[in-house]
Order: C-alpha cells, then sequence, then structure tokens
C-alpha cells in the first residue's frame, strides 16, 4: 500500500519563487577559468598604464636645470585627475555589477561563494587593501603575494584574497 501525505486543503498555497543559494551555484555559477582571469588583470593593468603616460612624458621631461616645468606638472595633475575617476568608476562597476573594467570586457564577475552578490566594503576591504596590506609586509610580505597568485592553480581556481574575502570570480 502506498504511503498517504497529508495536505491541508485550505493552506495557503506554498511556491519556491526563488532558487536556493545552492540550486544558483549549481545551475547559472560557472567558476571562472584561469585565462580570463589573467585577460582581465591585464587589461586592468593596461588601463593602469594608459593613464600613467602623462605622467611618463613629465619625468621624460624633467631636466636638472628647470625641473619638469608648468607643463611637466600639468601632465602629473592630468594623470592623478585620471586614476582618481579610474578609481571611482572602477569602486562603482565593484559595488553595482561585481566587476572591474577588464572583468566586464572579459565576461566575468566577483560574487560571494554563496552566489550572492559581494558588497562593495567585502570587495575593496577585504579582497584588495588586506592582500595589499600583507603584501607590503617588508621580507615576508613577497611569500605572500606569490602564494596569493599562485593559489589559484588549486582545485576551486581561487586565490588567497577570495579566500579572505569568500568570494570567487564566476563567468557572467
Amino acid at each position: 500500500m502506498e504511503s498517504f501525505e497529508y495536505r491541508n486543503p485550505y493552506a495557503a498555497p506554498t511556491a519556491q519563487v526563488q532558487p536556493t543559494p545552492e540550486e544558483r551555484f549549481d545551475d547559472e555559477l560557472t567558476t571562472a577559468g584561469r585565462l580570463p582571469r589573467l585577460m582581465a588583470a591585464l587589461v586592468d593593468g593596461g588601463i593602469s598604464l594608459v593613464v600613467a603616460i602623462p605622467a611618463v612624458i613629465a619625468a621624460m621631461r624633467y631636466t636638472p636645470q628647470r625641473g619638469i616645468g608648468e607643463l611637466g606638472g600639468s601632465l602629473v595633475l592630468l594623470t592623478m585627475v585620471g586614476y582618481l575617476a579610474l578609481l571611482i568608476y572602477t569602486l562603482i562597476l565593484l559595488s553595482r555589477e561585481g566587476q572591474t573594467i577588464g572583468k566586464r570586457v572579459i565576461g566575468i564577475r566577483i560574487v560571494r561563494t554563496d552566489g550572492e552578490r559581494a558588497g562593495l566594503g567585502r570587495l575593496f576591504w577585504l579582497r584588495y587593501c588586506v592582500p595589499s596590506l600583507i603584501g607590503a609586509i617588508p621580507y615576508i610580505g613577497w611569500i605572500f603575494s606569490i602564494a596569493n597568485i599562485l593559489w589559484i592553480f588549486g582545485e576551486q581556481r581561487r586565490c588567497l584574497h577570495d579566500h579572505i574575502a569568500d568570494t570567487m570570480v564566476v563567468n557572467v
């Protein structure tokens, strides 16, 4: 005889409207590969180098007699404004989409390990500032910096800064 399951005919209907984080992780989120993450980092670095070009030109204009001159000072100021604008735009992208410019171009983004959106504080402080501060420690910081990068060759494809911030990089 089959088992009988009692259902209250007068109970309000129930439905799972949104998938659970586990279902969302299995269905939608695919961990980004190592090459797309490298490409995104290279795009971000290339943009940073382009912003630095005016300061490089100013440094090439330097002579001991006159310094960098008015034009050189303006070029350094232009670089500083460019980096400030790049920082603001990157923070906006990180807070809204979980992406930097490079990650947006490549088609990957940063999320929490449960699939939820990562907050700006978590991304900025735990994912970027803490590893930078640890990497700046004299004599041992370089070991952390190398280990941080090499950790991506693990099974989960997550760097140490991903583990610190409880984040992962996924395909969009």
